[in-house]
């Protein structure tokens, strides 16, 4: 997700103007660069513009100088020695850097589109079959990213991954969600996204040991097909399948779960499984039918665009800290691990309605601080950064396993998929919207901080779910008391 940060690296070039060689073969690549190339305002050579060549002889162009400028007309020069990156292969500079920015967007809308199409499909035919076919897609596109012959091609094959990844995210969540107890439900989805952090960090030595970003990329693909294991030992959710009238499929997968744990169904507890009430196929509507749904969707949407804007405006703008991006890469990796073991405890302890509310507005806070430290500190700014992608990481984390629990198991993956598609928006957001420091340094902070400070008020409003049963129908007027907390078989 953050690997094309490290395969841009930002490299001195200028543009080739080897067309002087022609009259001038011996001139030195100091001699020729100042002959060909206009200077700045502060003295220092122009990247992408070059004067115009001319038919003169080099007698002519030593005596009168060259005055009329243009744009690149022959490609860039890069430092010899350097190896491939997607900025020098793909000449991402001047008025095409802008590409290495849209790129990252379409990626996000990748994840928009992963997370409402395989969000919709996962409630229709199973979690177990939408998270194999994902699984498959991002392995072989991601694989195949790294021997694409053009940019462009680059960038479908990145959308195809980022549907891929999203599809991957909230299947997780619901198998995690729907398998455990109430008690567990914290720890099961938590302790999945730690591999997320781990993940974080392994990038950050992955990218500074591997610096060809197609070695790079295979790297980073590569293991998914080691995954395909999973086709055996990956259950469906037995919850799923009860609300499907598959009764005897979730018995079995029961049964099974039992005895891995070394417990006993007895049939009489097994009988009893079963819908409480015939249960008709849900759809995107349904979310916006019942009132209680309607709110607790549009809040919930919100909340996951505003994780989803100062989480990726962070962590897309690791560049930008001053420091080395590797360590800083590191950190935010690192940081994340405590974010989300952390969330574990926040939630029981304080329940998920609070901790949802205080880590948005705390995040948004931090980056709001961040537009008022001068660029000079940037050791401030750093620490600052890592503080604000703990707390973001804590809240996006919270997002998951709130949502899951606000949402009835016939629309949960859609209601998943839809508040994560509000976060893929954002995304698609998060880096278009750093350039704009070129206007001012601190527009880009002031945008990735406000929005969830705002958000964070609405969090109020949403019921508690600690310690609530797993509702199953669209048909529930209203979540369980929370005083319910027996754990279903």
């Amino acid at each position: 997700m953050v690997g094309q940060v490290f395969m841009v690296v930002e490299v001195p070039y200028h543009c080739d103007t080897s067309w002087i060689r022609a009259v001038g073969p011996n001139l030195t690549e100091e001699e020729q660069l100042n002959l060909t190339l206009p200077r700045g305002a502060d003295g220092q050579l122009e990247q992408c513009s070059m004067y115009s060549p001319v038919d003169w002889d080099l007698d002519s162009i030593l005596a009168y100088g060259l005055n009329d400028t243009q744009k690149c007309s022959h490609g860039w020069v890069y430092p010899s020695g350097q190896p491939p990156s997607l900025l020098t292969e793909f000449d991402l500079v001047c008025e095409r850097a802008v590409l290495n920015d849209v790129s990252q967007s379409i990626y996000m809308a990748g994840l928009l589109v992963g997370a409402t199409l395989f969000g919709m499909l996962s409630d229709r035919i199973g979690r177990r079959p939408v998270f194999l076919i994902c699984m498959l897609l991002q392995a072989v596109f991601g694989l195949a990213t790294a021997f694409v012959p053009h940019f462009y091609v680059f960038i479908t094959f990145r959308f195809v991954v980022g549907a891929a990844v999203s599809g991957i995210m909230i299947t997780v969540v619901s198998l995690a969600t729907e398998w455990v107890g109430v008690s567990y439900r914290p720890k099961a989805v938590l302790i999945a996204h730690t591999a997320f952090a781990i993940g974080q960090m392994s990038v950050a030595g992955l990218s500074y040991g591997i610096r060809n970003w197609r070695l790079l990329e295979i790297a980073g693909s590569a293991p998914m097909f080691a995954l395909f294991f999973y086709i055996w030992v990956l259950p469906e959710s037995a919850r799923w399948l009860v609300t499907k009238g598959r009764v005897e499929e979730a018995k079995k997968l029961l049964q099974k779960a039992a005895a891995t744990n070394k417990r006993s169904l007895s049939p009489e507890l097994l009988e009893q499984l079963k819908p409480e009430k015939e249960v008709k196929s849900a759809s995107l509507l349904d979310l916006f039918r019942k009132r209680h749904l309607q709110k607790m969707t549009l809040i919930m949407s919100c909340v996951w665009f505003a994780d989803s804007i100062v989480y990726y405006g962070l962590s897309l703008s690791v560049t930008d800290f001053g420091l080395d991006i590797y360590l800083t890469q590191l950190a935010f990796g690192a940081v994340e691990l405590p974010a989300r073991i952390s969330c574990i405890f926040l939630l029981e302890w304080f329940g998920r309605k609070k901790v949802q509310g205080t880590l948005l507005l705390v995040s948004g806070l931090i980056c709001l601080i961040l537009t008022g430290i001068p660029e000079e500190q940037a050791l401030a700014i750093t620490v600052l950064a890592v503080i604000g992608k703990l707390t973001s990481t804590a809240a996006f984390s919270t997002s998951y396993v709130y949502t899951a629990e606000l949402l009835p198991t016939t629309v949960r993956q859609t209601g998943m998929g839809l508040c994560s598609t509000m976060a893929r928006v954002a995304g698609i957001l998060a880096p278009l919207i750093i350039p704009l420091d070129q206007y001012h340094r601190a527009i880009p902070m002031a945008i990735f901080g406000s929005i969830p400070v705002l958000v964070s008020l609405s969090c109020i409003l949403l019921p508690e779910t600690r310690g609530v049963d797993l509702s199953d129908d669209t048909r529930n007027n209203q979540l369980p008391p929370e005083e319910q907390t027996t754990e279903k078989c």
